[in-house]
């Protein structure tokens, strides 16, 4: 039987997170072929040359250079140029039945642009979301629009893909990848945790991962100080920092964590990657993740721990009772910070639930793309709502 050839691409640390269970499904499934390419912040030493912990479960097909010099936003577009037409020759090679993507970072609209245009079927996972402070939200709903299948992380997500035009039997509703990984890995206990670190935890702990807010123009740098500003009053509190992405302004907030840490190494400790198994092994340690990650709010209130979601980044998305919005203010953080310990929200955890489902996502997906049909599925007719 000749099998499905199934390409899937990643370009960061914690999109492969999210994808490790879906690729190892696929790659145990009868009826699919698992093609795999790396890109963006896989290959970049800056970041951690994750890729290298990629190949120690999966064989990579293609690795794909972003060519980013910097980034300044000038230099994120022309990487995007150099990416496209390298994902186009590697389709053309691969020769791939479908494509999946997740997200809507910069490296994967260049993908689906090459996917597209090849006539190549796009299946779009975590679609219908929204994130109003950053570039990601346009790409996000643009990636929808070239995309055939989707699989989106809640119903009111679903509703929305619909709601851009998307035929609703070709959209599914599967929970949030994230979700499946804390029921699926065996996570460190504390005292593994602390070896696999190299670091102490204190009696009070906090995760910290921060990123820019990409609408809004040289804010990085200001709202990370006050941020820092905010952090560094605490008592008895040890700070786990994982740093920032490629997005235009992550360097500068990488320097600022690196320049925290070496005055602060009593306390605190940095990464460019946990990996899964070591980032999700935090959140049961800890008594928060602090910043602007999507983590936050769609992995950690499993854990049944308090999210402060700082500024704009995340706004727009669906978010449980333990995520606690505030401004990027040293103020605002502080006052979350104090309600955070506070005896009325840490008995108000005792009854979270998160609303990005059961952690089943990837053998949902696998169903579908071991069985839908995919002739004639590149042309498609625009799903109009009722009035």
């Amino acid at each position: 039987m000749i099998k499905r050839k199934v390409c899937v691409i990643t370009g960061t640390r914690a999109e492969y997170g999210l994808l490790y269970w879906l690729l190892k499904e696929i790659e145990s499934s009868k009826e699919l072929e698992l093609q795999l390419i790396a890109t963006g912040m896989h290959l970049s030493s800056e970041f951690g040359l994750t890729y290298k912990e990629i190949e120690k479960d999966f064989s990579i097909d293609k690795k794909i250079e972003m060519q980013l010099e910097s980034d300044l936003e000038v230099d994120i577009s022309k990487s995007m140029g150099y990416a496209q037409a390298s994902f186009a020759q590697a389709f053309d090679e691969l020769k791939p039945d479908i494509i999946v993507v997740l997200g809507d970072r910069y490296e994967i609209l260049s993908a689906v642009t090459s996917a597209m245009i090849l006539r190549i079927p796009i299946a779009h996972i975590h679609g219908g979301e929204t994130t109003e402070g950053v570039i990601d939200e346009a790409i996000r709903h643009s990636i929808t629009k070239m995309s055939h299948i989707h699989f989106t992380a809640n119903g009111e997500y679903k509703n929305r893909v619909i709601q851009l035009g998307e035929q609703p039997d070709r959209v599914f509703n599967v929970g949030g990848l994230g979700i499946e990984n804390i029921s699926r890995l065996e996570l460190l206990n504390r005292d593994a945790f602390e070896e696999s670190i190299n670091f102490k935890l204190n009696k009070k702990n906090i995760l910290v991962t921060f990123h820019p807010v990409t609408l809004e123009k040289n804010t990085a740098k200001l709202q990370f100080k006050e941020l820092l500003d905010a952090i560094n009053e605490l008592e008895e509190t040890n700070i786990i920092f994982t740093k920032s992405n490629s997005d235009a302004g992550g360097r500068a907030i990488n320097k600022m964590i690196d320049d925290y840490v070496a005055k602060n190494s009593h306390k605190s400790v940095s990464f460019s990657s946990l990996g899964q198994l070591r980032y999700l092994s935090a959140m049961c340690h800890v008594d928060a993740v602090v910043g602007n990650s999507s983590s936050g709010i769609i992995e950690t209130p499993s854990f049944r721990i308090g999210t402060i979601n700082i500024g704009d980044r995340q706004k727009g998305r669906i978010k449980a009772s333990s995520v606690l919005d505030c401004s990027p203010n040293k103020t605002s953080i502080s006052d979350s910070l104090k309600y955070l310990y506070s005896n009325d929200f840490q008995t108000s955890l005792k009854n979270v639930c998160n609303p990005y489902g059961d952690g089943k996502a990837s053998k949902n997906i696998i169903k579908t793309l071991e069985g839908i049909n995919l002739n004639n599925i590149l042309k498609k007719s625009f799903y109009n709502l009722e009035s």
